[in-house]
Protein backbone atom coordinates (compact mmCIF):
# COMPACT_ATOMS: atom_id res chain seq x y z
CA UNK A 1 0.00 0.00 0.00
CA UNK A 2 0.82 3.43 -1.06
CA UNK A 3 2.91 5.20 2.04
CA UNK A 4 0.25 8.25 1.90
CA UNK A 5 -2.17 5.94 2.42
CA UNK A 6 -1.31 4.56 5.58
CA UNK A 7 -0.05 8.58 6.84
CA UNK A 8 -4.02 8.77 6.26
CA UNK A 9 -5.32 5.40 8.24
CA UNK A 10 -2.65 6.56 11.11
CA UNK A 11 -4.55 10.31 10.92
CA UNK A 12 -8.27 8.80 11.26
CA UNK A 13 -7.07 6.38 13.68
CA UNK A 14 -5.42 9.74 15.96
CA UNK A 15 -8.73 11.22 14.38
CA UNK A 16 -11.37 8.63 16.47
CA UNK A 17 -9.54 8.97 19.72
CA UNK A 18 -10.05 12.67 20.12
CA UNK A 19 -13.07 13.31 18.76
CA UNK A 20 -14.51 11.44 22.07
CA UNK A 21 -11.89 12.18 24.69
CA UNK A 22 -13.12 15.94 24.93
CA UNK A 23 -16.09 15.78 23.52
CA UNK A 24 -18.19 17.18 26.59
CA UNK A 25 -15.28 20.05 27.31
CA UNK A 26 -17.39 22.82 25.35
CA UNK A 27 -20.60 22.18 27.33
CA UNK A 28 -19.46 21.49 31.13
CA UNK A 29 -21.23 24.12 31.86
CA UNK A 30 -24.79 23.72 30.00
CA UNK A 31 -23.49 20.02 31.88
CA UNK A 32 -22.88 21.38 35.24
CA UNK A 33 -26.74 23.07 34.97
CA UNK A 34 -28.55 19.82 34.26
CA UNK A 35 -27.22 18.04 36.78
CA UNK A 36 -27.32 20.91 39.01
CA UNK A 37 -23.45 20.62 40.29
CA UNK A 38 -20.33 22.89 40.16
CA UNK A 39 -17.63 23.26 37.31
CA UNK A 40 -15.38 21.12 40.04
CA UNK A 41 -17.73 18.22 40.02
CA UNK A 42 -18.45 18.49 36.48
CA UNK A 43 -15.54 18.15 35.72
CA UNK A 44 -15.08 14.52 36.64
CA UNK A 45 -16.61 13.31 32.89
CA UNK A 46 -13.04 14.99 31.81
CA UNK A 47 -10.90 13.08 34.48
CA UNK A 48 -12.88 9.99 34.55
CA UNK A 49 -11.63 9.52 30.78
CA UNK A 50 -7.60 10.54 31.31
CA UNK A 51 -7.75 8.48 34.42
CA UNK A 52 -8.77 5.26 32.33
CA UNK A 53 -6.25 5.66 29.76
CA UNK A 54 -3.73 6.11 32.32
CA UNK A 55 -4.26 3.26 34.49
CA UNK A 56 -4.85 0.99 31.01
CA UNK A 57 -2.31 2.10 28.63
CA UNK A 58 1.17 0.47 29.47
CA UNK A 59 -1.01 -3.10 29.69
CA UNK A 60 -2.62 -2.40 26.49
CA UNK A 61 1.11 -2.00 25.00
CA UNK A 62 2.31 -5.30 26.58
CA UNK A 63 -0.47 -6.79 24.59
CA UNK A 64 -0.04 -5.55 21.61
CA UNK A 65 3.89 -6.31 21.73
CA UNK A 66 2.11 -9.84 21.52
CA UNK A 67 -0.74 -9.70 18.97
CA UNK A 68 0.54 -7.10 16.80
CA UNK A 69 -0.43 -3.74 15.76
CA UNK A 70 -3.29 -3.45 13.91
CA UNK A 71 -5.03 -6.47 15.15
CA UNK A 72 -5.13 -4.61 18.52
CA UNK A 73 -6.03 -0.80 16.83
CA UNK A 74 -8.80 -2.41 14.78
CA UNK A 75 -10.61 -3.97 17.74
CA UNK A 76 -10.18 -1.50 20.07
CA UNK A 77 -11.83 1.43 17.64
CA UNK A 78 -14.56 -1.20 17.18
CA UNK A 79 -15.20 -1.60 20.80
CA UNK A 80 -14.71 2.11 21.49
CA UNK A 81 -18.38 2.79 19.21
CA UNK A 82 -20.76 1.19 21.83
CA UNK A 83 -19.30 3.82 25.32
CA UNK A 84 -19.34 7.08 22.35
CA UNK A 85 -23.19 5.95 21.92
CA UNK A 86 -24.38 5.28 25.29
CA UNK A 87 -22.87 8.32 26.58
CA UNK A 88 -25.52 9.88 25.23
CA UNK A 89 -28.52 8.27 27.21
CA UNK A 90 -26.54 8.77 30.10
CA UNK A 91 -29.69 9.31 32.61
CA UNK A 92 -27.40 11.10 35.16
CA UNK A 93 -24.01 12.25 35.93
CA UNK A 94 -23.17 9.02 37.90
CA UNK A 95 -23.92 7.47 34.34
CA UNK A 96 -22.36 9.80 32.36
CA UNK A 97 -18.57 8.94 34.47
CA UNK A 98 -18.87 5.85 33.80
CA UNK A 99 -19.48 5.62 30.62
CA UNK A 100 -17.00 8.42 29.96
CA UNK A 101 -13.99 5.91 31.96
CA UNK A 102 -15.64 2.94 29.62
CA UNK A 103 -14.83 5.01 26.71
CA UNK A 104 -11.31 6.03 28.57
CA UNK A 105 -10.27 1.78 28.74
CA UNK A 106 -11.20 1.53 24.63
CA UNK A 107 -8.28 4.63 24.05
CA UNK A 108 -4.97 3.16 24.58
CA UNK A 109 -5.05 0.41 22.49
CA UNK A 110 -5.40 2.84 19.84
CA UNK A 111 -3.11 6.09 20.16
CA UNK A 112 -0.63 4.20 22.35
CA UNK A 113 -0.23 1.44 19.63
CA UNK A 114 -0.02 3.70 16.73
CA UNK A 115 2.62 5.36 17.94
CA UNK A 116 4.48 2.43 18.24
CA UNK A 117 3.41 1.66 14.74
CA UNK A 118 4.98 4.87 13.38
CA UNK A 119 8.20 4.32 15.10
CA UNK A 120 8.28 1.11 13.73
CA UNK A 121 7.12 1.67 10.29
CA UNK A 122 8.87 4.43 9.43
CA UNK A 123 12.44 5.17 9.28
CA UNK A 124 14.06 7.45 12.34
CA UNK A 125 14.36 10.15 10.13
CA UNK A 126 10.76 10.17 8.96
CA UNK A 127 9.12 8.95 12.53
CA UNK A 128 8.71 12.37 13.80
CA UNK A 129 7.29 13.81 10.62
CA UNK A 130 4.71 10.72 10.28
CA UNK A 131 4.42 11.57 14.52
CA UNK A 132 3.49 15.35 12.94
CA UNK A 133 0.52 14.00 10.99
CA UNK A 134 -0.78 11.99 13.65
CA UNK A 135 -0.66 14.90 16.13
CA UNK A 136 -2.23 17.18 13.46
CA UNK A 137 -4.55 14.89 13.14
CA UNK A 138 -5.49 14.31 16.71
CA UNK A 139 -5.76 18.17 17.07
CA UNK A 140 -8.35 17.89 14.37
CA UNK A 141 -10.70 15.24 15.74
CA UNK A 142 -10.20 17.17 19.18
CA UNK A 143 -11.41 20.29 17.43
CA UNK A 144 -14.44 18.67 15.76
CA UNK A 145 -15.12 16.27 19.32
CA UNK A 146 -15.70 19.85 20.81
CA UNK A 147 -17.42 21.67 18.24
CA UNK A 148 -19.97 19.09 17.07
CA UNK A 149 -21.18 19.50 20.64
CA UNK A 150 -21.44 22.48 21.35
CA UNK A 151 -23.03 23.58 17.74
CA UNK A 152 -25.27 20.92 18.27
CA UNK A 153 -26.68 21.45 21.70
CA UNK A 154 -27.99 24.36 20.63
CA UNK A 155 -30.26 22.61 17.92
CA UNK A 156 -30.55 19.31 19.11
CA UNK A 157 -29.28 19.35 22.51
CA UNK A 158 -26.03 17.93 24.09
CA UNK A 159 -27.22 14.65 23.53
CA UNK A 160 -27.67 14.58 19.67
CA UNK A 161 -24.04 16.60 19.94
CA UNK A 162 -22.36 13.53 21.28
CA UNK A 163 -24.19 10.68 18.47
CA UNK A 164 -22.25 12.82 15.58
CA UNK A 165 -19.17 12.34 17.67
CA UNK A 166 -20.26 8.51 17.70
CA UNK A 167 -20.96 9.05 13.88
CA UNK A 168 -17.62 10.58 13.25
CA UNK A 169 -15.72 7.27 15.25
CA UNK A 170 -17.77 5.27 12.78
CA UNK A 171 -16.41 6.83 10.17
CA UNK A 172 -12.75 6.96 11.36
CA UNK A 173 -13.40 2.97 12.10
CA UNK A 174 -14.10 2.27 8.69
CA UNK A 175 -10.89 3.96 6.98
CA UNK A 176 -8.84 2.17 9.17
CA UNK A 177 -9.82 -1.16 8.54
CA UNK A 178 -9.88 -0.13 4.89
CA UNK A 179 -6.67 1.15 4.39
CA UNK A 180 -3.95 0.29 7.60
CA UNK A 181 -1.86 -1.99 6.41
CA UNK A 182 -0.57 -4.89 8.64
CA UNK A 183 2.56 -4.11 10.10
CA UNK A 184 6.22 -5.22 8.71
CA UNK A 185 8.66 -4.18 11.22
CA UNK A 186 6.97 -5.55 14.15
CA UNK A 187 8.84 -8.17 15.97
CA UNK A 188 6.50 -10.39 18.48
CA UNK A 189 7.45 -10.34 21.84
CA UNK A 190 7.37 -14.20 22.99
CA UNK A 191 5.02 -14.10 25.58
CA UNK A 192 2.60 -11.62 27.83
CA UNK A 193 5.17 -12.58 30.73
CA UNK A 194 8.53 -11.15 28.50
CA UNK A 195 6.38 -8.09 27.06
CA UNK A 196 6.05 -7.22 30.87
CA UNK A 197 9.60 -7.79 31.69
CA UNK A 198 10.49 -5.26 28.61
CA UNK A 199 7.38 -2.87 30.52
CA UNK A 200 9.47 -2.92 33.79
CA UNK A 201 13.18 -2.16 32.09
CA UNK A 202 11.23 1.22 30.43
CA UNK A 203 11.07 2.65 34.18
CA UNK A 204 15.29 2.33 34.62
CA UNK A 205 15.39 4.66 31.70
CA UNK A 206 16.20 8.05 32.96
CA UNK A 207 15.62 9.64 29.09
CA UNK A 208 12.33 7.98 28.36
CA UNK A 209 11.37 9.08 32.23
CA UNK A 210 12.41 12.71 31.26
CA UNK A 211 10.24 12.38 28.34
CA UNK A 212 7.19 10.76 30.83
CA UNK A 213 7.77 13.61 32.88
CA UNK A 214 7.11 16.31 29.73
CA UNK A 215 4.06 14.26 28.67
CA UNK A 216 2.56 14.59 32.15
CA UNK A 217 2.65 18.34 32.21
CA UNK A 218 1.76 18.88 28.57
CA UNK A 219 -1.74 17.39 29.13
CA UNK A 220 -1.48 18.85 32.81
CA UNK A 221 -1.82 22.21 31.02
CA UNK A 222 -4.37 21.96 28.36
CA UNK A 223 -6.73 20.39 30.70
CA UNK A 224 -6.56 22.98 33.29
CA UNK A 225 -6.38 25.71 30.66
CA UNK A 226 -9.40 24.65 28.06
CA UNK A 227 -11.53 22.86 30.74
CA UNK A 228 -11.77 26.11 32.94
CA UNK A 229 -11.82 28.73 30.60
CA UNK A 230 -15.22 27.35 29.46
CA UNK A 231 -16.49 28.87 32.82
CA UNK A 232 -15.06 31.89 32.39
CA UNK A 233 -16.09 32.84 28.84
CA UNK A 234 -19.76 31.32 29.84
CA UNK A 235 -20.24 34.48 32.64
CA UNK A 236 -19.89 37.61 32.57
CA UNK A 237 -18.81 39.79 30.73
CA UNK A 238 -18.52 37.73 27.82
CA UNK A 239 -21.67 35.55 28.79
CA UNK A 240 -20.50 32.82 25.42
CA UNK A 241 -23.76 30.33 24.97
CA UNK A 242 -22.28 26.54 24.45
CA UNK A 243 -22.37 27.00 20.69
CA UNK A 244 -19.75 29.94 21.07
CA UNK A 245 -17.77 28.15 23.51
CA UNK A 246 -17.59 24.93 21.00
CA UNK A 247 -16.26 27.38 18.00
CA UNK A 248 -13.82 28.77 20.28
CA UNK A 249 -11.83 25.82 19.91
CA UNK A 250 -10.75 26.34 16.33
CA UNK A 251 -7.86 27.41 17.81
CA UNK A 252 -7.26 23.97 17.99
CA UNK A 253 -6.41 24.06 14.02
CA UNK A 254 -3.38 26.05 14.47
CA UNK A 255 -1.86 23.01 16.27
CA UNK A 256 -3.06 20.95 13.45
CA UNK A 257 -1.80 22.98 10.87
CA UNK A 258 1.41 23.84 12.46
CA UNK A 259 2.41 20.27 13.26
CA UNK A 260 3.47 18.48 10.24
CA UNK A 261 6.30 20.63 9.68
CA UNK A 262 7.66 19.51 13.38
CA UNK A 263 10.35 17.34 11.58
CA UNK A 264 11.84 19.92 9.70
CA UNK A 265 12.07 22.47 12.48
CA UNK A 266 13.59 19.76 14.71
CA UNK A 267 16.41 18.67 12.04
CA UNK A 268 17.11 22.33 10.88
CA UNK A 269 16.99 23.98 15.26
CA UNK A 270 17.66 20.57 17.02
CA UNK A 271 15.01 18.98 19.15
CA UNK A 272 16.31 20.88 22.10
CA UNK A 273 16.56 24.39 21.22
CA UNK A 274 13.40 24.12 19.10
CA UNK A 275 10.89 22.73 22.06
CA UNK A 276 12.73 25.06 24.35
CA UNK A 277 11.72 28.05 22.29
CA UNK A 278 8.30 26.72 22.14
CA UNK A 279 8.01 26.64 25.88
CA UNK A 280 8.58 30.12 25.70
CA UNK A 281 6.23 30.91 23.13
CA UNK A 282 3.30 28.82 25.20
CA UNK A 283 3.88 30.81 28.41
CA UNK A 284 3.34 33.84 26.39
CA UNK A 285 0.30 32.78 24.69
CA UNK A 286 -1.09 31.72 28.63
CA UNK A 287 0.13 34.77 29.68
CA UNK A 288 -2.29 36.76 27.00
CA UNK A 289 -5.34 35.06 28.32
CA UNK A 290 -5.61 37.17 31.37
CA UNK A 291 -6.12 40.67 29.23
CA UNK A 292 -10.01 41.01 30.09
CA UNK A 293 -10.45 40.48 25.91
CA UNK A 294 -12.29 37.92 24.23
CA UNK A 295 -9.88 38.42 20.78
CA UNK A 296 -6.82 38.41 23.00
CA UNK A 297 -8.02 35.97 24.79
CA UNK A 298 -8.74 33.47 21.82
CA UNK A 299 -5.20 34.85 20.56
CA UNK A 300 -3.77 33.45 23.55
CA UNK A 301 -5.34 30.02 23.32
CA UNK A 302 -4.56 29.67 19.44
CA UNK A 303 -1.21 30.01 21.00
CA UNK A 304 -1.59 27.76 23.45
CA UNK A 305 -3.19 25.15 21.21
CA UNK A 306 -0.14 25.55 18.66
CA UNK A 307 2.54 25.25 21.29
CA UNK A 308 1.24 22.40 22.87
CA UNK A 309 0.63 20.22 19.94
CA UNK A 310 4.00 20.85 19.20
CA UNK A 311 5.78 19.63 22.17
CA UNK A 312 3.55 16.69 22.47
CA UNK A 313 4.46 15.66 18.69
CA UNK A 314 7.98 15.80 19.75
CA UNK A 315 7.80 14.47 22.87
CA UNK A 316 5.85 10.89 21.50
CA UNK A 317 7.92 10.91 18.21
CA UNK A 318 11.37 10.58 20.62
CA UNK A 319 9.66 7.77 22.91
CA UNK A 320 8.99 5.48 19.75
CA UNK A 321 12.92 6.51 18.57
CA UNK A 322 14.31 6.14 21.84
CA UNK A 323 12.64 2.52 23.45
CA UNK A 324 15.24 0.62 22.31
CA UNK A 325 12.28 -2.84 22.77
CA UNK A 326 9.29 -2.87 23.92
CA UNK A 327 8.04 0.20 21.72
CA UNK A 328 4.17 -0.47 22.20
CA UNK A 329 5.08 -0.48 26.27
CA UNK A 330 7.23 2.46 26.55
CA UNK A 331 4.89 4.17 24.37
CA UNK A 332 1.73 3.08 27.08
CA UNK A 333 3.78 4.42 30.02
CA UNK A 334 4.49 7.97 27.95
CA UNK A 335 0.27 7.97 27.64
CA UNK A 336 0.16 7.04 31.05
CA UNK A 337 2.01 9.94 32.33
CA UNK A 338 0.37 12.16 29.91
CA UNK A 339 -3.16 11.17 30.81
CA UNK A 340 -2.06 11.06 34.62
CA UNK A 341 -1.18 14.67 33.95
CA UNK A 342 -4.57 15.53 32.33
CA UNK A 343 -6.40 14.04 35.86
CA UNK A 344 -4.60 16.18 38.19
CA UNK A 345 -4.78 18.91 36.00
CA UNK A 346 -8.31 18.49 36.03
CA UNK A 347 -8.62 18.31 39.95
CA UNK A 348 -5.83 20.86 40.87
CA UNK A 349 -7.32 23.34 37.89
CA UNK A 350 -10.79 22.90 39.57
CA UNK A 351 -9.07 23.86 42.92
CA UNK A 352 -7.64 26.76 41.48
CA UNK A 353 -10.84 27.60 39.93
CA UNK A 354 -12.61 27.53 43.10
CA UNK A 355 -9.63 29.52 44.96
CA UNK A 356 -8.60 32.34 42.46
CA UNK A 357 -10.72 31.76 39.48
CA UNK A 358 -9.05 32.11 36.32
CA UNK A 359 -5.56 33.55 37.68
CA UNK A 360 -5.53 30.80 39.82
CA UNK A 361 -5.30 28.69 36.43
CA UNK A 362 -3.17 30.66 34.49
CA UNK A 363 -0.94 30.90 37.75
CA UNK A 364 -0.71 26.45 37.11
CA UNK A 365 -0.33 26.25 34.33
CA UNK A 366 2.94 28.77 34.11
CA UNK A 367 4.32 26.84 37.21
CA UNK A 368 3.93 23.53 35.19
CA UNK A 369 5.75 25.11 32.32
CA UNK A 370 8.97 25.94 34.49
CA UNK A 371 8.84 22.02 35.77
CA UNK A 372 8.78 20.92 31.95
CA UNK A 373 11.91 23.12 31.46
CA UNK A 374 13.48 21.86 34.58
CA UNK A 375 12.98 18.16 34.56
CA UNK A 376 11.62 17.28 31.08
CA UNK A 377 13.99 19.05 28.07
CA UNK A 378 16.42 19.44 30.19
CA UNK A 379 17.50 16.27 30.48
CA UNK A 380 15.40 14.13 28.07
CA UNK A 381 16.13 15.93 24.61
CA UNK A 382 19.17 15.66 22.56
CA UNK A 383 20.98 19.31 21.67
CA UNK A 384 20.66 18.27 17.77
Amino acid sequence: MPADMRRVAIAFAGASVFVNLYSPQAILPLLAQEFHVGPADISLVITATTLAIAMTAPFTGAIADVLGRRRVIIVAMLALLVPSVLVAFAPNLHALVVWRFIQGLMMPPIFAVTIAYIGEEWPASEATGVTGVYTSATGFGGFLGRILPGVLAVAIGWRGGMLATAAVTLVCFLVVVTLLPAERQFVRAKSFAASARQMVQHLGNPKLLAVYAVGFGVLFNFIALFTYVGFLLAGPPFNLSAAALGAIFVVYLLGSVVTPFIGRAVTRFGRRPFILGVIAVWACGVSLTLAPSLPLIIAGLAIAAACGFLCQASSTSLVAITAEHGASSAVGFYVTAFYLGGSVGATLGGIAWTLAAWPGCVAIVLAMLAVIVTTGWTHAAPRR
